[in-house]
C-alpha cells in the first residue's frame, strides 16, 4: 500500500468516524457519592458499555494501573485527590482515554476550566442519559480519531526509516556499479600502455594523500580519485604506432599525443557520475607557469585537483621504470618537485608535500590497492 492509500484510509475513517473498539467500551465512573456512580453505571450498560466504579482519586488510580480502560468519567469535588487534580494525573499517565468530568450548575465555570486542563467534556448535574451517552461517545470517538493519526504518523516514519534504507542500499549498488566499471576503464588503459601498468592506481594514491594533508572531504577526494584514476583514459584513442612508439617521438606524432587530454575529457564528461572527474582528465598536464597542454592554463585558473594531480604524477614518473629512465629514489623525486614548484608545479602544492613523510610515498606505491579504497574512486 502506498503512502497516499495510506493516507486516503486514514481520512476516510477520520470522516466515517469509526472506531477500532472491540467490544464494549470500559468506561471508570469516580464519585464519592454511590448515588451518582450507579446512576453512571445504569446508564452505561451492557453491550454498548461495562462500568467499574471507584468511590475517589485514589481508587481511580490505582483502578487505571491495574487494568486498561476506554473512559474515566470524574466527579470533580472529591475528598483527597480532587477531581481537577486527576484529571492532570489521567491525561500524563494515560493519554489516549477519553475523560468526562461532572459537575453542579453553579459549578459550570470550573466544568470549563478542567476542559481546559485536557478533559474532553463536562456533564452538568443532574445528569441526564441522552446528554451522558452522546458526550461519552464523541469523547471515546475523538480519541480513536487521535490514535488513528498517532498510530499512521508512527507507521509513516517508519515507512520513510524503511525507504530511506531501501534508497541507500540501492544507491550503494549503483556505486559498485559505478567501481566496477572504474576498474574496468582502467584496466583497459594498462593494457594499452604496458610499461605504465600500475601508474593509474599509484597516482591516485599518491594524490589523495596530499588531498588529505590539505583537509580535502571524502567527496572532494571521491572526484579527485576519479579524475586521477582515468587521466589517461584518452591514450585509449592514440594510436599504437604512437603511443607504443620506443624511441622519442617526432613533433607531428607529439600533437597527436598530445590530443589525449581532450579525448578522454570527451570521453567521461558526459557520464554523470564522472562530471567532477572530467575537468581533471582534460588539464593533467597543464602547468602552473602556463607553459602546458591542452589550453596553456596557468596558476589559479588550473583546476586545483589537476594541480595535485601534476605533482603526483611527476612523482610517479620520476619514481617508476620507464623506456626512457631507470627509476630514481622518493628522495630524489621529492627534490625533483621541490625545484619545479612555482614553474611546472603550485608552489603551496608543494609545500603540503613536502610535508608529508618521505617514508609515506614507497608505502602508498607498494599498497597502493588497498590504500586507494573502492568507495574512492
Amino acid at each position: 500500500m502506498t503512502i497516499v492509500d495510506q493516507e486516503f484510509k486514514a481520512a476516510n475513517r477520520i470522516q466515517s468516524g469509526s472506531s477500532a473498539l472491540n467490544g464494549p467500551a470500559r468506561v471508570l465512573v469516580v464519585d464519592d457519592e454511590s448515588a451518582a456512580s450507579k446512576l453512571l453505571s445504569l446508564i452505561l450498560e451492557p453491550p454498548a458499555f461495562q462500568c467499574a466504579i471507584a468511590n475517589n482519586g485514589e481508587e481511580a488510580l490505582v483502578a487505571l494501573q491495574r487494568e486498561p480502560f476506554d473512559a474515566v468519567i470524574s466527579d470533580l469535588r472529591m475528598p483527597g485527590i480532587s477531581g481537577m487534580q486527576l484529571i492532570g494525573e489521567v491525561r500524563r499517565l494515560y493519554p489516549n482515554v477519553a475523560l468526562l468530568v461532572t459537575t453542579g450548575v453553579s459549578d459550570v465555570d470550573v466544568g470549563v476550566e478542567a476542559m481546559r486542563c485536557g478533559a474532553d467534556d463536562y456533564l452538568v448535574k443532574p445528569l441526564h442519559e441522552s446528554a451522558v451517552r452522546a458526550s461519552l461517545e464523541n469523547a471515546l470517538h475523538k480519541r480513536e480519531l487521535e490514535r488513528e493519526v498517532q498510530n499512521y504518523r508512527l507507521h509513516l516514519e517508519e515507512m520513510v526509516v524503511e525507504r530511506t534504507w531501501q534508497v541507500q542500499e540501492a544507491l550503494k549498488q549503483v556505486e559498485r556499479g559505478y567501481d566496477h566499471t572504474l576498474q574496468v576503464l582502467g584496466a583497459a588503459i594498462d593494457l594499452r600502455d604496458s610499461d605504465t601498468a600500475g601508474h593509474s592506481w599509484r597516482v591516485c594514491g599518491y594524490s589523495l594523500e596530499i588531498a588529505r594533508a590539505m583537509g580535502w572531504t571524502d567527496q572532494q577526494q571521491s572526484s579527485l580519485a576519479k579524475g586521477a584514476y582515468l587521466h589517461d583514459i584518452g591514450k585509449l584513442g592514440v594510436p599504437d604506432g604512437i603511443l607504443l612508439k620506443k624511441g622519442p617521438l617526432i613533433a607531428e606524432e607529439w600533437e597527436v599525443m598530445k590530443r589525449h587530454a581532450r579525448i578522454g575529457f570527451d570521453l567521461v564528461k558526459g557520464i554523470p557520475f564522472l562530471a567532477d572527474a572530467a575537468e581533471i582528465v582534460h588539464s593533467h598536464h597543464e602547468r602552473f607557469d602556463g607553459s602546458g597542454y591542452p589550453r596553456g592554463l596557468q596558476g589559479e585558473d588550473i583546476l586545483l585537483g589537476s594541480r595535485i594531480f601534476a605533482v603526483a604524477d611527476a612523482l610517479d614518473a620520476i619514481t617508476s621504470d620507464r623506456p626512457y629512465h631507470r627509476a630514481s629514489s622518493f628522495a630524489s623525486g621529492r627534490e625533483t618537485i621541490r625545484k619545479a614548484a612555482g614553474k611546472q608545479f603550485d608552489p603551496h602544492v608543494v609545500e603540503i608535500f613536502l610535508s608529508v613523510p618521505e617514508a609515506t610515498w614507497p608505502s602508498i606505491a607498494r599498497n597502493h590497492r588497498s590504500i586507494v579504497s573502492a568507495n574512492e574512486i
